[in-house]
C-alpha cells in the first residue's frame, strides 16, 4: 500500500510542476541589424528555412549585402533568398513586385522611383515579426504581406485601386551578382512555373558571387485569374 501511495504522490508532484509554454518569438525583432552595417534582412523566414522572403531596397554596394537597408525609402520588390549578417553579398533570387498601370520592365532608381516599378514606403507603415513582414507600397496603395514555411514563401497583395493590377516576376534580379541565363514557363492561366539556377545544372543563371554551385526552382500558384501575360527577354532564355 505504501508503494502505491508513493507512486501517486510522485505523479501528482510532477504534474503540478508543469508550466505553460511561453511564446519566445514575441521577443524577436527582425528590424535589428537592418541599419548601419548589420547587413540583416527584415523579411519572413523559419529556423533553417530554405526561403528568406524579404524586401529589396538595393542590390549594389556593401551596405546591401542582405538586399535591404533601413536608410532607404523605396522598395524594388520582394525576392526569395537572402543572406543575413554577412560581409559578402549574394542571392536575391526571383523578385516579385506588384504595381498598377502600364508595364514596367526596370525597377527605377532610389533617386527617382517613378522611372520603374519601385515604390516609396515609410517605416511607419512597415511591420516585421518572426515569420511575418508587411508594408504599404505608397505609390500604388498596395498592402504587401509576406510569410514563409521551411520551403515556401507566401505573398499576399491587396490592390485598393481600380487601375489594371500587374505583377512582375524578375528572373534577372540578384544582389550583387550577374545572372546569365534563366527559364520561365506558363503552365495555365492561374499557375506559373519559373526556374533559376547558378553555375550548375541544365538551367543556368550564372553569377560571379561566392556560391560555386546553386540551383533554384520556383512553382508559383496564383489565387486569381491572369487576364494577360507579357514576357520580355533580357537574358538568354533556355527553351
Amino acid at each position: 500500500m505504501k508503494k502505491h501511495w508513493l507512486i501517486l504522490l510522485l505523479l501528482t508532484t510532477l504534474m503540478s510542476c508543469k508550466q505553460p509554454l511561453e511564446d519566445l518569438t514575441i521577443f524577436v525583432d527582425p528590424m535589428i541589424g537592418t541599419d548601419a552595417h548589420g547587413h540583416t534582412f527584415p523579411g519572413a523566414t523559419t529556423p533553417f528555412g530554405m526561403v528568406q522572403l524579404s524586401p529589396d531596397t538595393g542590390i549594389e554596394g556593401w551596405d546591401w549585402c542582405s538586399g535591404y537597408h533601413y536608410s532607404d525609402s523605396s522598395i524594388m520588390g520582394f525576392s526569395h533568398t537572402h543572406l543575413s549578417g554577412t560581409g559578402g553579398a549574394d542571392l536575391g533570387d526571383i523578385l516579385v513586385m506588384p504595381f498598377l498601370g502600364d508595364h514596367k520592365w526596370e525597377p527605377g532608381t532610389k533617386e527617382n522611383p517613378d522611372l520603374g516599378y519601385r515604390s516609396r514606403f515609410s517605416h511607419q507603415r512597415e511591420f516585421a515579426q518572426a515569420g511575418y513582414y508587411s508594408v504599404m507600397l505608397d505609390d500604388y496603395n498596395i498592402a504587401a504581406e509576406l510569410t514563409a514555411t521551411p520551403r515556401t514563401g507566401i505573398h499576399r497583395y491587396r490592390y485598393a485601386q481600380s487601375e489594371p493590377s500587374s505583377l512582375i516576376i524578375d528572373l534577372k534580379h540578384g544582389i550583387s551578382n550577374q545572372p546569365r541565363e534563366a527559364s520561365f514557363a506558363s503552365m495555365a492561366t492561374t499557375r506559373w512555373l519559373a526556374f533559376v539556377a547558378r553555375r550548375a545544372g541544365q538551367l543556368i543563371n550564372t553569377s560571379i558571387s561566392w556560391p560555386a554551385s546553386q540551383r533554384l526552382s520556383l512553382l508559383t500558384p496564383l489565387w486569381w485569374m491572369v487576364k494577360s501575360l507579357t514576357m520580355r527577354t533580357l537574358l538568354k532564355v533556355k527553351k
